[in-house]
């Protein structure tokens, strides 16, 4: 009687509560042993520091272009800023929104162009190139070709720009030149830094960064060059013309860089899109290609690297901070001009996602907000809570769990999402058992709330939420196998959502 008594017990079910996935998405572990608070699949859904939270979409806030918006750029004057945007051989003014008017500047060789601010005496100027239509200014007002002002070199070959030490420095295509201005100068004789004797792998110039860091006995700016073999020379210094002012301080080997937009500064670093990751250039220099980990995005390494063997010869890379929400945003651009996402990670704590439903060509904050060029149109993300009017498509599925004993059999009967939302909205859960990736098919509805609906309720007049309501619908779970795993998908309208935890019903069974 005891016997039997005790086997019932130890049978019974039990229930577990698992933390929603704040870890992130990863793909580098073994699928068999992540850490609970994990996700296999983390797509349009945020892990933030408490919880993992629905994406914000976009609203299309410049149209009319007839073309790909390839390059959009933030100008930044004393007492004005303007939103311009590069698209089939125009420059046009984005600023007010809306649809725009005649191009600024037309008949451009192409779209793609790399660009900085910077100030002088005479004014704040945006100055750019694209290695095909020369040197371009613009002062708040004007766009001037500044081609024929720049002697030394041919300004039609420049491919790259840099502001480093009050100078503009470009790399030249094709080569392994560095080309800079005079101090605080817009236009000038060009002097060439010729990198050949000190690139091992040879090639050509891909793009130039500064490089801030603290050596010990103050802050100083380190000029970066990157080759598209992978070479990385560093150099300290504000007069190339002098030994006594300028030095090489070393030569390094990374993975070779991604697309010509491969630099960004960040906080204190300089990061750098190349074959291993999105690398910090203080880890990446260190390690010198020894150790992997170094890189931000070690724990999606296996995506990121099949990514960029799939679509690195594909314009639209690009790494970007986005302070507000404290995102970096890594664009991959699957098909150019069609289908991207983007790797996205959370900067407090480390950990990834990616969004899909943006495609974007290029993005740049303008007054502190993100823009994006897409086909035909500039858009502002961030912006609304839906993808210009569509549902935002989530699917996360959390890491599996073994729930304590990896060799006994479980049967799921039951789970529970803990969400918070704020409009009643379908969303499909169930456990998913023994690595299975397949979508969940059940549904559930979440609690209805005292607010407004999105896109149903007129304007103005419509009473709106102004928090989460706490969703906490149990679910039906069928399968056995020896580990399960929350799975959740949903086409979300105008919603807020988050995702806190999951409480899982199972029958612990035999050891098989």
């Amino acid at each position: 009687m005891h016997s039997l008594q005790r086997t019932f017990q130890r049978n019974r079910a039990t229930s577990v509560s698992l933390p929603a996935p704040v870890g992130g998405w990863n793909a580098r572990d073994s699928i068999a042993d992540m850490a609970p608070d994990d996700a296999v699949i983390l797509t349009n859904l945020v892990p933030a520091t408490t919880s993992v939270v629905l994406r914000s979409g976009f609203s299309k806030y410049s149209t009319g272009y007839g073309a790909q918006v390839e390059t959009v750029i933030a100008y930044s004057g004393s007492t004005t800023t303007k939103l311009k945007a590069i698209a089939g051989g125009g420059i046009y003014d984005a600023t007010a929104g809306g649809a725009i008017g005649a191009a600024e500047v037309s008949g451009l060789t192409n779209s793609r162009w790399q660009y900085v601010n910077l100030t002088t005496a005479g004014g704040s100027f945006i100055e750019m190139v694209n290695g095909a239509d020369g040197v371009y200014t613009y002062d708040g007002t004007t766009w001037v070709d500044r081609s024929a002002s720049i002697a030394g070199v041919t300004a039609a070959n420049l491919t790259n720009i840099n502001s480093f030490k009050n100078r503009l420095w470009f790399t030249e295509a094709g080569t392994l030149k560095a080309w800079y201005l005079p101090t605080q100068s817009i236009t000038g004789t060009a002097a060439a830094l010729d990198l050949s004797a000190f690139a091992p792998h040879g090639g050509y110039l891909m793009a130039m960064g500064t490089w801030t860091i603290d050596a010990g006995y103050g802050v100083d700016d380190l000029a970066v060059f990157v080759t598209n073999n992978g070479d990385v020379l560093v150099y300290r210094g504000t007069d190339p013309s002098s030994a006594s002012t300028w030095a090489l301080v070393g030569v390094w080997w990374v993975g070779s860089p991604v697309g010509r937009r491969c630099f960004v500064k960040w906080k204190g670093e300089l990061l750098i899109i190349c074959q291993d990751g999105l690398m910090p250039m203080s880890g990446a220099l260190q390690s010198s290609r020894v150790n992997p980990r170094v890189a931000l995005t070690d724990k999606i390494q296996s995506e990121m690297g099949s990514a960029v063997v799939s679509y690195g010869s594909n314009f639209g890379w690009q790494v970007i901070p986005f302070p507000q929400q404290d995102l970096l945003i890594l664009n991959v651009p699957v098909t150019t001009g069609n289908s991207q996402q983007q790797f996205v990670m959370n900067t407090i704590t480390g950990g990834w996602c990616n969004f899909t439903g943006w495609n974007a060509n290029c993005f740049e904050l303008y007054n502190d907000e993100l823009y994006f060029g897409g086909p035909t149109y500039v858009a502002k993300a961030w912006d609304t809570a839906e993808d210009d009017g569509g549902s935002i498509a989530i699917d996360g599925l959390q890491a599996f769990n073994y729930f304590g004993s990896r060799g006994q059999l479980k049967r799921f009967t039951m789970m529970r999402p803990m969400l918070r939302i704020n409009s009643t909205q379908t969303v499909n859960a169930g456990m998913n058992v023994d690595f299975d990736q397949s979508a969940p098919v059940s549904s559930i509805g979440t609690a209805s709330f005292s607010g407004a609906l999105w896109d149903t309720a007129l304007w103005d007049s419509g009473l709106w939420s102004s928090t989460l309501s706490v969703s906490a619908v149990w679910q039906g779970a069928t399968g056995v196998g020896y580990c399960g795993a929350p799975h959740l998908q949903a086409n979300l309208d105008g919603a807020s959502l988050e995702w806190l935890s999951t409480d899982v019903v199972l029958e612990p069974g035999a050891i098989v």
